[in-house]
């Protein structure tokens, strides 16, 4: 127990440590893309108009006051108004993010069901024709890029056979295109991830002792060679929701879904830095919340995990 609190404090710790930086790199957009007020200030304006837009976002004070500034309206959760829509920041894209979230969830059990089935598939008839087709398949899919393949879904499903909406966010149909377009990297890359975890477990010496036995291969893959396989694809997709939300910003595009995505790439177009500001924080403390819950789903599937964690099983601080 002791040893698990001990953890449990360390990555918190360093998931605190992941959003001050995160948050530093939020404050440094300001002053990286030039000139903050080069987007605000109408053509001809006077130095006093200037001067007032200046002061009215803050942007007046030396370099430090501002990032203090900054760091201790941030901890409230306050990124200052949207220079361009005229609400909170924060507001602005909280009340977008459950449409990116819904698309991004949808997007994960794609991945993983279709990965997770395929890599399967794969893995315990390594060498076959089913494999085969599996690699090839995940190949491919790694290989085209995510607004590539979501003009082509377009094209076919919402153009040529008129299955699906070409675009917006009406209803569950709304979802299909946009998540497959997400899903096909991620689940071409579990689906790999898995049927070599697979076929690396089939080889071991617990594997040959369940078949002197005479358990059949069925019972064999899914109750004992399934549950070491999924460790590395387990990982990977803690990892890549972070890809998912981040890919969501060009897929919402390509399909004009009104996510919080395309309302981030409106704002980088429009230099609403404070609408950035506000994405890149609210994207980074949902990456390092769901990392933190997979680190823990990793840990109640494979004790080893909590052996090789750092030294934390034997009271010392797992600092990674």
């Amino acid at each position: 127990m002791v040893g698990f609190l001990l953890y449990l404090t360390g990555r918190l710790l360093y998931a605190l440590t992941v959003l001050v930086g995160v948050t530093s790199l939020a404050f440094g957009l300001i002053h990286l893309s030039g000139d903050p007020l080069a987007g605000l200030v109408p053509p001809g304006s006077s130095p006093e108009q200037r001067a007032a837009l200046a002061t009215r976002f803050g942007l007046d004070q030396s370099l430090p006051r501002q990032y203090g500034l900054f760091l201790t309206r941030a901890v409230r959760g306050d990124f200052g108004e949207s220079w361009r829509q005229r609400q909170p920041a924060l507001e602005a894209v909280l009340d977008r993010m459950p449409a990116t979230l819904a698309l991004a969830a949808v997007a994960v059990a794609l991945a993983v069901v279709a990965g997770g089935a395929l890599g399967v598939l794969a893995g315990a008839r390594a060498g076959g024709i089913t494999d085969r087709l599996v690699r090839g398949l995940a190949l491919a899919a790694q290989a085209v890029p995510g607004f590539l393949l979501g003009t082509l879904l377009i094209l076919v499903f919402a153009v040529w056979l008129h299955w699906f909406p070409a675009s917006g966010r009406g209803g569950a149909r709304a979802l299909v295109l946009p998540a497959i377009a997400l899903a096909a990297y991620p689940a071409a890359t579990i689906a790999r991830l898995l049927r070599v975890g697979l076929i690396e477990a089939m080889t071991a010496d617990y594997v040959r002792t369940a078949r002197g036995k005479g358990l059949a291969a069925r019972v064999i893959v899914w109750r004992h060679a399934l549950r070491n396989a999924v460790l590395p694809a387990l990982a990977f997709v803690g990892v890549q929701i972070g890809f998912l939300l981040g890919g969501a910003v060009v897929i919402e595009a390509v399909f004009a879904y009104p996510g919080a995505g395309q309302l981030a790439l409106s704002a980088v177009a429009d230099r609403d830095l404070p609408v950035i500001q506000a994405f890149v924080v609210v994207l980074a403390t949902l990456i390092v919340v769901v990392n933190l819950a997979v680190d823990g789903v990793a840990r109640w599937l494979d004790p080893r995990v909590a052996a090789n964690d750092g030294g934390v099983s034997r009271g010392r601080w797992p600092w990674r």
